[in-house]
């Protein structure tokens, strides 16, 4: 069995190393192993500072530490309107206001508060003050549109980093208890059990229900949907489209400079609050990651929609959607010199207007798309 040894046991060790003894001397008369008397070794470990003083490791980790909560107490008391030496409800109220922005080690320090007495008053503006919930809505609101734009990937962290650099001083304890109010949890933590959860009848669930077979007797039976992207000024925009298989009408459509879950949902959300179908629709798209991710999953479930999938690498098994597209680019984006995104935005939605209203399509006899739905409409009236 391995002998345990003491710190004083240790840094007598390590003295005989400093004294001139190797370190295989030492290793070998003690029986500790090299790597483990290297980690002993570090702490004491000296370098030398800017202004010259020789300090160990684990001083000067220290040091640094203490710097950067003095740092953090300097920032307190030049956003606070009041002294150390002010009353107690003074100092109560200018902190409270702070509360959130920076530790409450470093709050109650720097006007010498003691910290239950603080989060004792803290709990009370939780019930009482309407501007400091106001704030924490605020901020939550934040949190939750950073941590949907990195696809559920960023934990407190992350996010409070993000939100630093947007400007916005926030505590990571103060995201972890928003984040812990809003049900909020990092895709990391439970990845690979997802991962495995949905790996299991995989096949049974990534059918292709259509078959290619295009042909589609009624609307709302059938939507296809893919994406495409487009570049304007150094910068990849992703358009969403989902399309009637029926009428090949588009009933939505989305642009976002981020391929994430967010864009296919909401073009999704828009396409169902507009068409209303019936249950039993059947929702059909490649198997990307935006398409196969569990919040979009989920929101089809809800919906008592079927989805159904192309084979990985089969393009022709969404030939609807990947002629849309063909069309689009040869008759709007390759031939327009877009001077911003709004007018890319813009110009698109004219084109898909056009497509819709205007455009005749040789698989419905040469009607437009509106127009194929409205006969419809009329002959079953």
């Amino acid at each position: 069995m391995q002998r345990k040894y003491s710190e004083e046991e240790k840094y007598q060790l390590v003295e005989r190393y400093c004294n001139g003894e190797s370190v295989s001397d030492i290793c070998t008369a003690t029986g500790v192993a090299k790597s483990t008397f290297y980690t002993w070794i570090k702490p004491y470990q000296t370098q030398s500072t800017s202004a010259g003083y020789v300090v160990s490791a684990a001083e000067y980790a220290k040091m640094r530490k203490r710097i950067a909560k003095l740092e953090e107490i300097i920032k307190v008391l030049k956003n606070v309107d009041c002294t150390a030496s002010a009353s107690r409800k003074e100092k109560l109220n200018a902190l409270a206001v702070l509360y959130g922005k920076y530790s409450v080690h470093s709050l109650c320090e720097a006007l010498e508060v003691p910290r239950g007495t603080f989060y004792n008053h803290i709990l009370r503006n939780k019930r009482e003050n309407n501007s400091y919930q106001a704030r924490r809505d605020y901020l939550s609101e934040r949190i939750k549109q950073v941590f949907d734009e990195s696809n559920q990937i960023y934990g407190a962290m992350k996010i409070k980093a993000v939100l630093a650099e947007q400007g916005e001083v926030i505590s990571d304890k103060m995201v972890s208890e928003l984040m812990r109010e809003m049900n909020l949890c990092s895709m990391r933590t439970s990845a690979k059990k997802t991962y495995l959860r949905l790996e299991r009848g995989s096949r049974e669930k990534k059918k292709d229900s259509l078959q290619m077979q295009f042909s589609v007797s009624t609307p709302n039976h059938v939507w296809v949907s893919d994406t495409t992207h487009f570049k304007l000024n150094n910068q990849h925009y992703f358009i969403c489209v989902i399309i009637d298989l029926f009428s090949r009408k588009v009933v939505a459509h989305s642009i976002s400079p981020k391929h994430s879950t967010q864009l296919i949902t909401g073009s999704f959300k828009s396409a169902y609050k507009i068409r209303q179908p019936d249950n039993g629709l059947i929702f059909h798209s490649d198997r990307g990651t935006q398409y196969t991710a569990y919040s979009f999953e989920k929101l089809l479930k809800a919906c008592k929609t079927e989805h159904s999938f192309s084979p990985t690498g089969r393009p022709c098994h969404n030939a609807v959607m990947e002629s849309f597209f063909s069309s689009m680019k040869k008759e709007e984006l390759y031939r327009t010199n877009y001077h911003s995104v709004g007018e890319l935005k813009k110009r698109i939605s004219q084109y898909i207007e056009f497509y819709n209203t205007e455009r005749p399509h040789a698989t419905l006899n040469y009607k437009t798309p509106s127009t194929y739905e409205r006969l419809f409409y009329e002959r079953n009236l």
